[in-house]
This record gives C-alpha cells, sequence and structure tokens, in this order.
C-alpha cells in the first residue's frame, strides 16, 4: 500500500516542540506562593499594547542569572531583552524581586532543601590590584620592581 501525504495522521503542529523546550525555572506550585507580588495592571481606557505577563518576564531574568549570558543573547522563547531588563529594574527598585526570592527560600526552607552550613562566594567581580587596600593610594598598589 502506498502512503501518500494527505493519508498520513495528522499529529499537530511541531510535535517535537514539547520534547525539546527547557523546562521552566518556576513550576507551577512556586508561581502560585509568589503569583500575587506581580499583579498584572488593568488596561485604561487609552488603551495600547498589552503587557506581557510577569511569569515570562521572570522566566527571561532568571535565565539570564542562572545562565550568566548578556542580555541580548536571551533566547527567542522569551520576551525581548528590553522588556526582562526593564522589569527586573522596576520589580528591584519596588522591592517586589526581593520579596518573590524571601518567599521562595522561606519554602525551601521547610523543605530543608538548604545546607546553611555551607556557603559559596563567586570572586570573579570582586577586584583585586595587586593585592593593595582599597584605601592605598595609587602609587603604593603598584607592585614592587624586580631589580
Amino acid at each position: 500500500m502506498l502512503i501518500t501525504l494527505p493519508m498520513w495522521p495528522n499529529l499537530g503542529r511541531n510535535r517535537t516542540g514539547a520534547r525539546t523546550t527547557p523546562k521552566p525555572y518556576l513550576n507551577d506550585e512556586q508561581w502560585n506562593l509568589i503569583e500575587d507580588l506581580f499583579p498584572e495592571p488593568v488596561m485604561t481606557i487609552a488603551g495600547g499594547r498589552p503587557r506581557v505577563p510577569a511569569r515570562r518576564c521572570l522566566e527571561g531574568v532568571l535565565w539570564v542569572l542562572v545562565s550568566g549570558a548578556r542580555w541580548k543573547d536571551l533566547p527567542e522563547r522569551y520576551p525581548s531583552p528590553a522588556t526582562c531588563w526593564r522589569r527586573l529594574k522596576e520589580w528591584t527598585e519596588s522591592g517586589v524581586f526581593r520579596k518573590a526570592w524571601i518567599r521562595l527560600l522561606g519554602q525551601l526552607d521547610e523543605f530543608r532543601e538548604i545546607d546553611w552550613e555551607e556557603a559559596i562566594a563567586d570572586g570573579t567581580f570582586a577586584p583585586a590590584k595587586k593585592g593593595a587596600h582599597r584605601s592605598a593610594t595609587r602609587r603604593k598598589a603598584r607592585e614592587r620592581k624586580s631589580c
């Protein structure tokens, strides 16, 4: 029997997408815990472009924070880098981002998922000018000549 394209079963659009799409950083339970901190603004009579949902922006922000990549390298599955950056700035200035972090951290602590005895510090962003103290003048901070 010859199978032609019209006889092939329609499996829907992009059937491989579910297997290749990365998992979100926040599951539904975690999002429900902090969802009230990110209210969607009410549309005004003036109209305008609708805002991108807060969860999608938060996922984009978390991707940048976890990966350490530049904002302009944000994958297409997230909102634009400018939108995610603006939302992070807005949430940080209003204290919403910190409140969400505290709630999620509290939930992890309840489940005893955090080992408070272990701490890791990353010194890649801490400047160390040839071992000199920050208050030292520039001339004193230079290393000694070998001769």
